[in-house]
């Protein structure tokens, strides 16, 4: 019988410690939470301190029936939950459960789960945190109020099902400003001049731009809003060769970027691996709990997955400075240990993401990890080492040409030295093409001052100012992180709660507001303007915060909150009239019971058609939207964008001729490009977006255009 039991939320976190805990400790798994407010009722004794009354939790009998007979045969109990708000909450709740001592030091907590940090856990245990578990306390009671009151109202007020929440409403609001700022940009015209030079002898070829014009040695930039200030350009450099009027050279390094917090994994991963924030929390988690390794047993390959700290062990920096040292050589690492500092002391409490085995290379393992767990792994095992590794060393250049009074300018670098690029590299994320950045770098020839270069040839290209990129799961957590939204743990369950709500949709990689998440977040930004508001959520945080650290009481937290928005609720359900949602009527007949009317009606996913002897006739069909500026390849007759019924956000196209009597039965899940045809096999050609980049590819799969290419 083992005097010890070690309890940990999951099975797969069990085995893992398991491998490190002698005979004397039996590990059990609680399986997440095992109590919680119940869903029925409110549980909020308001009157009462905002006492919650929580419940055991359904489908968790077995397990705690289990937990209390292992605890009464152990000599004492620890509990191992994750160090974070909800792993203390776990811990206290569980605690109570088996009715073990608060003031006991039966709190373990570890940072990374490997046989150093679990033995050193076990020797120095703790009492349980209240602070933390009043912080988690706070927001659950919050959340609750909230979702329990803002609710019943939507469903009064707007339909039935709906829901809000304190941080989903705020995410949606701010997708939904973005959106209106889209929809509300007026593009301003805009000119390019670009010059093709060359050096004298005609070997090199580069371009530059129009900068502004030199008077009396004094350069002055000037923007070209039309095409006549653009032509004035081209007609003054005209026929005259540029002369280098400056050149300045320069070196520079560029350092690596810090490991992963919760927030920059999630965004690199969306960008990168095409991974949502669920799905790469979901890999995250079985990489951090333990995977088999082939011949090694379970073992846990990262450390904590949830925290906004940059900080890394001195242990972690010697570990990767030797395996950088064997891996690339002595000069890929800096001089000294390199360290990144977090912006306050309240983020210090976890280490970054990094990995814990590091004689686990992501190659000598790949064969144990599932396709997901291998990319991930190496993502973070990639980022982390290279965060130790030598900066980039770069040669630079800026050229000022002068023709006629006419200055151009360009730029270029040249990398000396790899450092860290010999491993992890940017990638941006771009959703629109931005082929006019003037501090984009090209390849220079040697050029000294005072040397003539060759005018090849000048050109005017027609520009248009472009509106703020919609949002992608990775830039909505760029900016809930830099605006104070939430904290490591909420980002990912909010957007996908708000994206199950239907409250924004996702389009390839880019999320938008829809028709209902409109409605919901006008109607709460004009009756609750603090729900909705970036500020006061943001402040509500930072008291959690505070709660944490034993500065606020969690109890004075909510009587800040909760009176008044308990005071706009009242009054919202007597002022608020009723949304009527308006019945749009085709003409049509319905095609099934061949009495009814057609009608465009509203739900749940937005407008559809229905019968209007529903419910005697079931009849729906998806509103038929006309594809503009592309025609069906087949027969040349307008293309309708269809709703698919079994992939949520997925749209197809088909033929305005399809129908019972299949005049046309073209179908595709990408858009015709109009009159394009593949020139090695004739098939007609589709538009395709990559990283919100557009680009054209032969709808014929079989094509030799689509096979994919070697690596080089």
């Amino acid at each position: 019988m083992a005097k010890y039991l070690v309890i940990v939320e999951s099975p797969a976190k069990a085995k893992t410690i398991g491998r490190y805990l002698g005979k004397d400790y039996k590990i059990a798994a609680s399986v997440g939470h095992i109590r919680d407010l119940p869903a029925a009722t409110l549980a909020v004794d308001i009157r009462n301190g905002y006492k919650p009354i929580y419940i055991n939790m359904r489908g968790k009998e077995k397990v705690i029936k289990e937990l209390k007979q292992l605890s009464k045969e152990a000599d004492f109990v620890y509990i191992a939950t994750d160090p974070d708000r909800e792993g203390e909450a776990i811990a206290w709740h569980i605690a109570k459960t088996l009715n073990i001592d608060l003031e006991s030091n039966c709190r373990i907590t570890f940072n990374e789960i490997t046989k150093n940090a679990v033995k050193k856990a076990i020797e120095s245990p703790r009492k349980i945190d209240i602070n933390l578990f009043n912080a988690q306390q706070a927001r659950r009671v919050l959340d609750r109020l909230v979702g329990y009151e803002l609710s019943p109202l939507l469903w009064q007020k707007i339909r039935k099902g709906l829901s809000a929440g304190r941080v989903q409403s705020v995410a949606t609001k701010i997708v939904m400003d973005r959106d209106a700022e889209i929809d509300e940009f007026v593009p301003e015209e805009y000119w390019l001049v670009n010059a093709n030079l060359s050096t004298k002898d005609k070997k090199h070829e580069f371009k530059a731009r129009f900068y502004g014009v030199e008077n009396n040695g004094k350069i002055s930039k000037v923007k070209l809003s039309d095409k006549a200030s653009a032509d004035a350009v081209i007609n003054a450099v005209a026929n005259n060769d540029f002369v280098a009027s400056s050149v300045k050279k320069g070196k520079r390094q560029r350092n690596p970027y810090p490991p992963f917090t919760t927030s920059t994994l999630q965004q690199e991963a969306s960008k990168r691996l095409g991974f949502s924030s669920r799905k790469t929390m979901s890999v995250a988690q079985q990489l951090y709990e333990g995977v088999e390794i082939s011949g090694h047993g379970q073992n846990a390959l990262v450390s904590y997955i949830r925290t906004d700290s940059v900080r890394i062990s001195e242990e972690a920096v010697s570990f990767a400075r030797e395996y950088i040292e064997s891996k690339y050589g002595k000069e890929y690492l800096p001089k000294t240990k390199r360290s990144f500092t977090n912006k306050n002391s309240s983020q210090d409490a976890h280490e970054a993401i990094r990995p814990t085995h590091f004689e686990f290379p992501p190659e000598s393992i790949k064969a144990s990890l599932q396709s997901d767990q291998y990319k991930l792994y190496k993502l973070i095992w990639e980022r982390f080492i290279a965060s130790q590794m030598a900066s980039v060393a770069l040669d630079t250049v800026a050229l000022e040409l002068t023709a006629n009074g006419q200055v151009f300018r360009t730029q270029g670098e040249t990398v000396t030295f790899p450092g860290f690029l010999a491993l992890y590299d940017d990638v941006n994320e771009d959703v629109q093409e931005n082929t006019d950045d003037e501090n984009a770098k090209v390849k220079l020839p040697e050029i000294n001052e005072g040397d003539i270069l060759k005018n090849l040839g000048v050109a005017g290209e027609q520009k248009h100012t472009l509106p703020p990129p919609y949002f992608t799961e990775a830039t909505l957590i760029k900016t809930l992180e830099e605006n104070g939204i939430g904290r490591p743990s909420t980002y990912a369950p909010t957007i996908s709660t708000i994206l199950e709500r239907d409250y924004v949709k996702k389009e390839g990689r880019l999320i938008k507001i829809t028709e209902l998440g409109k409605l919901v977040t006008d109607m709460l930004a004009s009756n609750f303007k603090e729900i909705v508001d970036v500020s006061f959520t943001a402040d509500m945080e930072k008291q959690l915060d505070d709660v944490e650290s034993g500065k606020k009481d969690w109890v004075a937290v909510m009587d800040s909150f909760y009176p008044n928005f308990h005071e706009q609720i009242v009054e919202a359900g007597k002022s608020i009239e009723k949304v009527k949602f308006e019945e749009e009527h085709t003409g049509e007949t319905c095609p099934k019971c061949g009495k009814g009317e057609l009608l465009i009606k509203s739900g749940r996913f937005g407008k559809f058609i229905a019968c209007s002897d529903f419910p005697q006739c079931d009849y729906t069909d998806n509103i038929k939207i006309k594809a503009n500026g592309s025609h069906c390849p087949l027969c040349g007759s307008d293309l309708y964008i269809k709703q698919a019924k079994k992939r949520k956000n997925k749209t197809f196209y088909v033929c305005s001729k399809e129908g019972n009597d299949k005049d046309c039965e073209f179908i595709s899940w990408d858009l015709p490009v109009d009159d394009k045809k593949c020139e090695v096999c004739g098939s007609y050609m589709v538009w395709k977006t990559f990283r919100g980049k557009k680009f054209m590819k032969c709808s014929n799969k079989d094509c030799t255009t689509n096979a994919k290419k070697a690596k080089a």
